[in-house]
């Protein structure tokens, strides 16, 4: 269960890195779950060493919103007076996300369909 922790952080690590080195606009941790991902699609599995440790931290992965709802409190006067434009943030990316994600969807299943139909694409 150690390994497959140490193994997590080290994409985590690996993340920062890259992230530093390259400055991308992107978090280190989401870099270092790509890394992650790309190495469980590579393996087509996932192994013990890592599913472990991982439910381990889904399993409590209510104690991890603590901190943001710590922040909440120690803001809440920078959020009261900026509340309009966390609103709006808020309620536009939501409305674009689900106008992406409908947008994929409605390109995925007319991929299916034509593939269903012997349509397929070259």
């Amino acid at each position: 269960m150690l390994v497959g922790l140490l193994l997590l952080l080290l994409c985590q690590l690996l993340g920062e890195w890259l992230v530093l080195a390259l400055s991308l606009p992107v978090p280190g941790p989401v870099v270092g779950m790509v890394l992650m991902l790309v190495g469980l699609i590579v393996l087509r599995r996932v192994p013990d060493m890592i599913r472990e440790p991982s439910e381990g931290l889904l399993r409590h992965l209510a104690l991890l919103f603590v901190p943001a709802g710590v922040g909440l409190t120690v803001h809440a006067e920078l959020i009261a007076d900026e509340w309009l434009i966390i609103l709006v943030a808020l309620v536009v990316s939501t409305v674009l996300a689900i106008i992406v994600t409908a947008l994929v969807l409605k390109r995925l299943t007319r991929n299916l369909n034509l593939d269903a139909k012997g349509e397929g694409h070259d």
